[in-house]
């Protein structure tokens, strides 16, 4: 049995492999644990798979899997938890932001009872401003209108046990977003405080601002309905203005002054309401799209191959 699986969802990291390899492996090594190393890739442009393979014939205890096409970090990331055999499962990113030897600390946390220990960031060093801002908007907007509430300043680097991952396993959603996942299953978690590193290496590939954004909104639209609640309260409020509006322009009428030059009031109400209406319609549309995507129940993610796992996997 192993003790400890370790999830790393790869993209064009052929310069981060090597180093992260370096410092989990004697940290893993260290605990006097078993463990294993499953590289979940993305088809890179890169020498990432070939570095991988090298490493493999080092090391049998690191696994490869390729999906057919590039489906993104949370199909790549829910890709190797579900394949994994640990009785815990490590899930962290190789760009060394997060220093492998948290998991000493995490895993300790484990024996005190609880099944998720996750790291919450003090600091973070090279991010902007701006994705800082946006970060910290996303999550203030999840943990007020979502159903299940995901801690402030978190990524997917976790652990968690056997018994999150099979729960993981029944929930079966075509939207891998791991935090809110992990936060619906609920049972008893808690978190370490660190501080974020810059990248070793290269550039991020799946944390740019769009895919920020991306995240976070499929984030918001899968844990909560309330979105379109406020949509329904907005219109009626609108409404309610726009006849107190009315009234108004009748009781102009009615002393014989003309307080509101039509023209410009009509503009303004007309791009008013069209700004709303569109934004009603797209919020709409995120919900049946993915109601569309539940439907369809395609998977997740197609693997190509896997390298050095067991035939029953």
């Amino acid at each position: 049995m192993v003790n400890i699986s370790v999830v790393v969802p790869v993209y064009k990291e052929e310069s981060n492999i090597r180093p992260f390899l370096s410092r989990i492996e004697k940290t893993l090594i260290q605990m006097g644990k078993s463990y294993e190393i499953i590289f979940t890739l993305d088809p890179s442009p890169d020498h990432t798979e070939e570095i991988i393979l090298e490493e493999i014939n080092r090391n049998q205890n690191i696994k490869l899997m390729v999906f057919s096409r590039r489906f993104g970090q949370p199909a790549a990331t829910m890709a190797g938890i579900l394949s994994c055999l640990g009785e815990t499962c490590v899930v962290i990113d190789v760009d060394l932001q997060d220093q492998p030897e948290l998991i000493k600390e995490m895993y300790a946390k484990l024996k005190e009872g609880y099944e998720v220990v996750y790291a919450k960031r003090r600091s973070r060093k090279g991010e902007t401003l701006l994705k800082r801002f946006i970060t910290y908007i996303g999550y203030s907007l999840i943990n007020r209108l979502s159903d299940v509430k995901i801690p402030r300043n978190t990524g997917d680097f976790r652990i968690m046990t056997r018994r999150v991952i099979e729960e993981l396993r029944r929930l079966n959603e075509s939207h891998g977003f791991l935090r809110g996942l992990v936060a619906y299953v609920g049972f008893k978690q808690t978190f370490i405080e660190y501080d974020r590193d810059e990248r070793y290496a290269g550039k991020g590939n799946y944390n740019r601002l769009t895919g920020s954004l991306k995240i976070g909104l499929n984030g918001l639209i899968s844990f909560s309905s309330r979105p379109l609640i406020i949509m329904s309260i907005t219109g009626f409020t609108i409404a309610a203005l726009s006849f107190l509006l009315g009234a108004w322009y009748v009781l102009q009428k009615l002393i014989g002054f003309d307080l509101s030059p039509g023209l410009s009031t009509t503009v303004l109400l007309v791009s008013f309401f069209a700004g709303i209406q569109l934004i009603g319609l797209g919020l709409i549309g995120e919900y049946v799209g993915r109601i569309y995507d539940e439907v369809k129940r395609r998977p997740m993610y197609i693997i190509d191959r896997k390298v050095n796992f067991e035939d029953k996997q």
